[in-house]
């Protein structure tokens, strides 16, 4: 009995021991179950749906830029891309090895691709490749396996509908440099891209929109099995602006071959309808790379295709330049439009001689007679009797030599002298430096842009700017009316003279530029003034001139410049036109009868007045309707 008593107490003990044990086991086992399902559940979770999901940023659709009809003229198209994501891909060099494989890639790419892979985060995507083929997505699609880390992604990249008619007023995007995506990390997406010129790089920021993101359940080879969830990006701000598309091509279509600039302008309100600057460029080279070859192609040619030569290019203004002299001497009460000056061909002044381009002058002319017959030696002697600092006020006045505020990056302003600018060089200005800029000679430089501006406030009398938006997201920008712009404050007598005398420019029996009257049958009685220019690029001295010079039998690039402003209908002023054709010659003859052109086309189309539908949609966002 002693012994069994014995023997049950060591089972006993033993079967607590291993009870014990168990327990302590399971206890254990519940523990770390508890940590793995309740504590670490959330965490676990996480790492097996990024096993199973795959998130990533979108880059938003840029913004539509449209024209004053609601026709897209900046856009966006599909584009097919490769994107790596380094985090997934384990071996990147293997994985690019393998895709250059099937997609070659240059080396200046695959340095490319290195940088960005040493700039970013590993889980923000790398362009690869973009502007794939079907077959290349194809193959990409099927080699998926040997491929980790490698995503086809569908994106969107800049579409021009109308190339190089409009390229250097709508400007060009590019890739993003790192000094963009410092300031910026949402440019480091794929695709994105940044306004470098033109209205693009000035409404860059509104056009930009904000990132999306998308959620991609993926297989253990990274294989997208399907969608899971989208958030689209906020595509950027629609920009509408006030250039009508169809009108800028019937523009560029007039000038032709010629190394030439036009700017139309609404002299009520200063909306710019048309800018051409000729030749052009294609600005969808830049979105994928332009050539060293295409470069060197452009910075060769001596017509300059990379400068819109209506904000940037100076030339001097001519005789366009002789109602700014008018309205200085008249509103300083130098002349009367009655005063007359006897032109004999020529103005002698000390030793030197003032040539008039009639070599055998005009006879006596006043005001009306002088811009009638673009006779220089009254100008030169009007501009004599009023000095250049008050031509210079009157020029600024009216928007020559002055910041214009125009939504254009790298605009210049042009220059104007003084009496001040020319101490300031350490040297005296001379009479003779006024004579010659009574006739828009000497020192000053001016844009087509700003002499649209100052025939448009001839016609005006009113301190329009010119702009190129009309609205951002349907709401017209200010500036749109005509009283929304300051009265000059210069005399109705003296605008009245200066209109006079260029309607008779035009219109009158013996003006100097008969081939610009318009031709319109189903528009009588509208009529056109206008003044013509023609500015020497050099010194043509006394000598050559006895001896027979004759600029039409110079080199192109040594031809006076042929320049022509005008505006109608006469009676009430809506549109406003400059034209300058590089090396031309006379104005008369080169610049005025496409002047008549493009006025004859802007008053038959009349884009201020008439309506139109849009007509083209953009691939990648739906029409957007504005006002």
């Amino acid at each position: 009995m002693k012994r069994d008593t014995k023997r049950t107490t060591i089972f006993t003990r033993r079967a607590l021991l291993v009870g014990g044990a168990q327990l302590a086991a399971l206890g254990g086992l519940a523990a770390k179950l508890y940590q793995v399902q309740v504590i670490d559940g959330s965490r676990y979770t996480t790492l097996a749906e990024s096993n199973r999901v795959s998130s990533r940023l979108i880059s938003p659709p840029r913004g539509r830029l449209l024209d004053r009809f609601g026709v897209p003229v900046a856009a966006n198209k599909l584009n097919w891309r490769a994107l790596l994501i380094a985090e997934q891909a384990g071996d990147v060099d293997a994985t690019l090895e393998n895709f250059n494989k099937l997609v070659p890639i240059a080396d200046h790419e695959r340095a490319r691709i290195d940088r960005e892979m040493r700039r970013h985060r590993r889980f923000i995507p790398i362009t690869v490749r973009e502007f794939l083929s079907w077959n290349e997505m194809a193959s990409l699609e099927v080699n998926a396996p040997d491929l980790p880390g490698i995503v086809v992604d569908v994106g969107t990249t800049r579409l021009y509908p109308f190339g190089p008619a409009l390229a250097h007023m709508i400007g060009y995007v590019a890739p993003p440099n790192e000094a963009d995506v410092a300031q910026d990390t949402m440019l480091a997406l794929p695709g994105m891209r940044i306004g470098r010129a033109g209205l693009e790089k000035f409404h860059d920021k509104a056009l930009r929109g904000r990132a999306g993101a998308v959620q991609l359940e993926v297989n253990s080879v990274g294989r997208v099995i399907r969608e899971l969830d989208r958030q689209e990006g906020v595509q950027g701000q629609t920009i509408q602006l006030t250039i009508d598309a169809d009108l800028q091509k019937t523009v560029l279509d007039r000038l032709g071959d010629e190394s030439a600039s036009a700017v139309v302008m609404d002299c009520r309100n200063g909306e710019v309808l048309a800018m051409a600057s000729n030749p052009s460029f294609d600005p969808s080279l830049f979105n994928s790379g332009v050539s060293q070859a295409q470069w060197l192609e452009w910075t060769k040619n001596r017509r300059a295709p990379l400068i819109n030569k209506a904000t940037s290019g100076l030339y001097a203004p001519g005789s366009t330049f002789k109602m700014v002299v008018a309205m200085a001497a008249l509103e300083s009460h130098a002349i009367t439009a009655s005063d007359t000056v006897n032109c004999p061909g020529y103005l002698d002044f000390g030793d030197r001689r003032f040539a008039c381009w009639s070599k055998g002058g005009h006879g006596n002319m006043d005001l009306h007679g002088g811009l009638k017959n673009s006779c220089d030696v009254y100008f030169y002697e009007v501009a004599r009797r009023t000095g250049i600092d008050r031509i210079a006020a009157m020029a600024n006045r009216f928007g020559l030599a002055v910041p214009l505020d125009i939504e254009l990056p790298g605009i210049r302003k042009g220059f104007m002298p003084t009496r001040a600018w020319r101490i300031g060089q350490g040297k005296a200005w001379n009479i003779g430096d006024t004579i010659v800029s009574g006739i828009g000679q000497g020192y000053m430089q001016l844009t087509p842009l700003s002499l649209a501006t100052m025939v448009s406030r001839i016609a005006t009398g009113r301190a329009v700017q010119p702009h190129l938006t009309r609205a951002i997201d349907g709401e017209l920008q200010p500036g749109a009316r005509p009283e929304d712009w300051p009265l000059l404050g210069v005399a109705d007598r003296t605008l009245h003279a200066v209109r006079d005398g260029m309607w008779a420019v035009v219109n009158e029996q013996g003006g100097s530029a008969p081939l610009a009257k318009l031709d319109l049958p189903t528009m009588p009685g509208v009529q056109m003034a206008g003044k013509t220019g023609s500015a020497q690029v050099h010194n043509v001295t006394r000598e050559q001139r006895e001896h027979g010079y004759k600029s039409e039998n110079q080199a192109w690039e040594l031809r006076p410049n042929a320049l022509f402003v005008c505006f109608a209908p006469y009676d009430q002023p809506r549109y406003a036109i400059s034209l300058v054709v590089e090396h031309g010659n006379a104005g008369a003859a080169a610049a005025a009868p496409i002047a008549r052109d493009i006025m004859q086309a802007v008053l038959l189309r009349d884009p201020v007045s008439r309506r139109e539908p849009q007509r083209v949609a953009d691939a990648a966002a739906p029409p957007v309707k504005l006002p």
